[in-house]
């Protein structure tokens, strides 16, 4: 099992430590709910570093970037992030991922932690005679996501970066905690606000101890994977390889938003014409009106009891105080205030379509 540079700072600090994409993870420290009242009230601090990060480089980066994922990469200038899927070549997705240009011809896409070697494999069978330069530096680089209203004033002592003013889905290279050439972005997926934090593996402990002492103050605390679960799962964001895969197409999963036909990209006419057409299936938000946690792979109903779908993702919501998930059903189950019904050991609890964030 791989470790990132702070796995042993996690046990020594007694975190649950799990399996996770191949890494020896962090799930939990204090208890998922206590750290997911901290994230939504203060500020965490999550290790994140399994993500993958890939630099492409050359005077075609872009082209190439444009060709392999579905938003438009030409919109992007230096210092500006974008959330875009790279489709396959079948109506699926082969992962979803952030853009980041860096300058005109480099560029860094940050790619899920269990896709790194599969995304790789399918953006170099695009590069035409090795023309962009790809250069995968997952393994050198470590990613602090510090979440949370409070994230900015917790950091600021530690950069000369305004962090309060930066807007979100942009990035700046700056100094941080005395360590130059950090990249400090105003991403993250807890939809709790915050910055997420790239710096070379050998910088980890330090800048670690530095995050946890500037946001003491603040109440900062360390976070485990299952709270990211819980946060991610109330804003109804898409999680890889649950309620995205190479079977669900981003029209489908709803992600039409990052899907520009004005360009020419991997199996762009396919997705046009399901686009013309429509869906059959549609990725919906639902909450639970009868008592039940639905669960990843429920089967959802209509009142008889006809199957219309599974539940792709499921919890009970810590900040909402009610079971809340998101699935696919067939499209005329997917109108708001549309009653369904999960399957949970053979009973059929009554639950309703709501349009996500659960978490306003």
């Amino acid at each position: 099992m791989k470790k990132t540079a702070l796995t042993d700072v996690h046990i020594k600090t007694g975190a649950k430590m799990v399996p996770f994409a191949g890494y020896n993870m962090p799930v939990q420290y204090a208890g998922i709910i206590q750290e997911h009242e901290t994230v939504r009230k203060a500020v965490g601090v999550f290790d994140v570093s399994h993500m993958g990060e890939f630099i492409l480089k050359g005077d075609k980066a872009l082209e190439l970037i444009q060709k392999v994922t579905s938003n438009d990469a030409s919109k992007l200038y230096d210092g500006k992030v974008q959330y875009s899927c790279l489709p396959n070549e079948t109506g699926g997705i082969v992962d979803d991922l952030l853009v980041y240009r860096m300058d005109e011809k480099t560029y860094m896409l940050v790619v899920n932690a269990s896709n790194i070697e599969k995304d790789w494999n399918w953006i170099s069978k695009y590069n035409e005679n090795g023309e962009v330069k790809i250069t995968d530096i997952s393994d050198r680089t470590s990613l602090l996501a510090v979440q949370g209203p409070k994230a900015a004033e917790a950091l600021q002592s530690l950069t000369e970066v305004d962090l309060g003013s930066m807007e979100y889905y942009t990035f700046k290279r700056s100094t941080f905690a005395n360590v130059e050439n950090v990249i400090i972005s105003a991403t993250g997926y807890t939809g709790a606000g915050g910055f997420e934090i790239y710096f070379d593996n050998r910088h980890a402990p330090h800048i670690w101890e530095a995050i946890l002492k500037a946001g003491e103050p603040f109440g900062i605390k360390p976070i485990g994977l299952a709270a990211r679960d819980t946060l991610r799962l109330e804003m109804g964001f898409c999680l890889y390889g649950n309620d995205i895969d190479d079977t669900t197409s981003p029209l489908e999963a709803g992600l039409g938003w990052v899907t520009k036909f004005n360009k020419d990209f991997v199996n762009a006419a396919a997705l046009k014409q399901q686009k013309e057409n429509g869906i059959s299936k549609k990725l919906i938000g639902f909450e639970m009106i009868e008592r039940g946690i639905p669960r990843h792979d429920y089967e959802i109903t209509d009142a008889e009891g006809n199957s219309i779908g599974k539940v792709t993702s499921g919890t009970q919501s810590p900040s909402l105080q009610k079971a809340v998930g998101l699935g696919y059903v067939e499209n005329a189950f997917a109108k708001e205030g549309t009653e369904i019904y999960i399957k949970i050991r053979d009973q059929k609890i009554k639950a309703k379509v709501v349009k996500p964030p659960f978490y306003k």
